[in-house]
């Protein structure tokens, strides 16, 4: 995955992983002939495996906690019923390799962090600023655009590529590179220019180079709609009269902060993944795991 990431200061970071986003990238990157003694999948959490130790020999998270919440929001849902309404069900292999995350994951020594009403990149996104305002510096690894708004100096969004195959690094200037806009107005961003992804329409006709060039203008979605009288008719059309949905998508773009404990310093335990991945049936993993002196070496 990747090649060796550069180092932010003497600071070990944090590693916050988006567990829905992983496992689900996982399981359809890898084949579910993977398979423990009796048949059955492990393709999602092997996949996951593999792709945090890489990150964790690479930078030597003072710990890793991985993140799981609701499929959606409740709130999110209640805003706008499109919000995720075509996402395809779990698979059933799939769901059951979910229900054994924690256990794995913790034979590793990492933490899981789940809450029962937001979504998982909620919980990277409040991990991060508790870190921050820590003084530390984290990695957040997801498959989600989303998380672009939590990039800053002492932050950095690992952004998976397609699959597992590695992730590219994303900072402050890399989301301005990519969006024309700072990391602060990717829910604006989001809200003017959609996400199929999640369902989110976006204003009509406006797509991703009017929604930044909307933004570089006015400053915010607010200050754009207010200003969309002495827009283009095109523009205008899509903004007067859309201020209370358009401020839904944006509201629902953007990441809620809820009290997180900071987990504290634990190495990745080889020994323990190495049992914990025998129970279910990875071997190769577990030999891997065995011979490795320390994370760096793996």
């Amino acid at each position: 995955m990747g090649g060796t990431l550069a180092c932010r200061g003497v600071t070990r970071p944090l590693l916050a992983v988006d567990g829905p986003s992983l496992l689900f990238r996982s399981f359809f990157a890898l084949p579910d002939s993977i398979a423990d003694a009796e048949g059955r999948p492990v393709n999602a959490l092997l996949g996951s495996a593999n792709a945090i130790l890489r990150i964790v020999a690479d930078r030597d998270p003072r710990a890793v906690a991985i993140c799981f919440g609701e499929e959606a929001a409740h709130y999110r849902v209640a805003a706008f019923d499109g919000y995720h309404a075509d996402r395809p069900p779990v698979p059933e292999g799939l769901e059951r390799q979910f229900a054994q995350a924690a256990r794995f994951f913790a034979g590793f020594g990492w933490v899981t962090v789940t809450t029962p009403d937001l979504e998982a990149d909620d919980l990277l996104h409040s991990l991060a600023l508790a870190e921050e305002e820590a003084g530390g510096t984290s990695l957040l690894l997801t498959g989600d655009r989303d998380m672009f708004q939590c990039a800053s100096e002492r932050t950095t969004v690992l952004y998976l590529k397609t699959g597992i195959k590695g992730f590219e690094e994303v900072g402050p200037d890399e989301v301005r590179r990519r969006y024309g806009v700072a990391p602060e107005l990717v829910p604006d961003f989001i809200a003017l220019r959609g996400d199929p992804s999640d369902g989110l329409p976006g204003a009509k006709g406006i797509g991703e180079k009017g929604a930044a060039d909307l933004l570089r203008r006015h400053g915010s979605l607010e200050a754009a709609i207010a200003a969309a009288l002495r827009e283009p008719p095109r523009v205008r059309a899509a903004l007067h009269g859309q201020e209370e949905l358009l401020g839904r998508f944006k509201d629902i773009a953007t990441l809620r902060r809820v009290d997180v404990e900071r987990p504290a310093d634990r190495d990745t335990d080889l020994a323990g993944g190495a049992a914990v991945a025998r129970e279910l049936g990875m071997n190769r993993l577990a030999e891997r795991l065995e011979k490795a002196p320390s994370p760096a070496a793996l």
